[in-house]
């Protein structure tokens, strides 16, 4: 029964999102077609605003939400325009995580004719609902991330894959999979260790479900920035990302993937890594043109590059 409740039909895309110049951060018209759970906008030159907009819901995750990230960033991927993504939340909290009502049809009754078939497609399940934030970190473009209010659950999964993570004074952090009778298995267990340098405050969050405040996520390195209020944060959030869009996009996206790749290899992998990369990617006019810049004591802003 409750598969029946709780399954809805999955709306089929017609078209692809185009980023559209708006003057504001604010998305308060709504979801951006063909999304239901994003508003998608270009406040700045190079810059992409993707909106969690389910204010009503406090931003949780449904089931459109988890396909529709995937979409989005597959497409700013794609998108020589844009250098740089901010991610944030509509309304009064960035996200209550895991929609538990939408779900729980795929949660509590999965599909299959037996246990081997069930585990099967519960896998199936979970790696595709694992793709929705790795899609964040696999996107070459850096993400920042700006968090106000709550961001529970599947939240911390999607800011620890995002690139720079900043918040408001009164937003707080919860890893609560324990909570509703389940370990965190969507990015949280994996890519905290790796972002937050104690492994036993790593350990303590995700056993206790207890809140992090604002204060401790920035000692602990979780978030590097804590903003008086969100006008603040999303004012200082776009002046950083139109710094990142400012530089060559060639040295900024080799930069992020480079990054990554040291995060998860050895030094000497690392470095034999970036030799491969830096053969090819050092054959750029950016790198004439930002040391010409640098003598004439011009800004990156005043340099042209070419897109990527």
């Amino acid at each position: 029964m409750l598969s029946v409740l709780f399954r809805s039909a999955l709306p089929k895309y017609g078209r692809m999102w185009r980023p559209v110049p708006v003057r504001t951060m604010s998305s308060s018209d709504g979801p951006t077609a063909p999304f239901t759970t994003l508003a998608v906008s270009q406040p700045a030159e190079s810059v992409t605003h993707v909106q969690l907009h389910r204010p009503a819901k406090l931003n949780a995750m449904n089931k459109a939400f988890w396909r529709e990230m995937v979409e989005c960033f597959q497409q700013i991927s794609d998108d020589q325009t844009c250098r740089v993504v901010l991610i944030s939340g509509a309304g009064s909290t960035f996200t209550a995580g895991l929609d538990l009502m939408d779900m729980a049809g795929d949660i509590l009754q999965p599909e299959g004719d037996d246990s081997a078939r069930i585990a099967w497609n519960v896998r199936k399940l979970i790696k595709r609902y694992q793709e929705t934030f790795s899609v964040l970190e696999k996107c070459p473009k850096p993400v920042v991330a700006a968090v106000h209010g709550a961001c529970i659950g599947g939240g911390v999964d999607l800011i620890t894959a995002c690139d720079i993570r900043l918040c408001t004074q009164d937003a707080w952090f919860q890893v609560k999979e324990v909570d509703i009778g389940l370990a965190a298995d969507v990015g949280t267990l994996q890519r905290l260790p790796k972002v937050i340098g104690s492994r036993s405050l790593v350990n303590e969050l995700a056993l206790t479900a207890r809140k992090m405040y604002a204060d401790e996520a920035k000692s602990s390195g979780l978030v590097s920035r804590v903003f008086p209020d969100q006008e603040a944060m999303m004012a200082g959030a776009l002046d950083m990302a139109a710094e990142i869009a400012a530089r060559s996009p060639v040295a900024v996206q080799g930069t992020k993937i480079n990054l990554i790749y040291s995060r998860d290899h050895s030094v000497a992998e690392g470095l034999d890594y970036m030799a491969a990369w830096n053969m090819s990617m050092l054959q750029t006019q950016d790198v004439m043109k930002s040391a010409q810049a640098t003598m004439e004591k011009k800004s990156p802003k005043e340099t042209l590059f070419s897109k990527l």
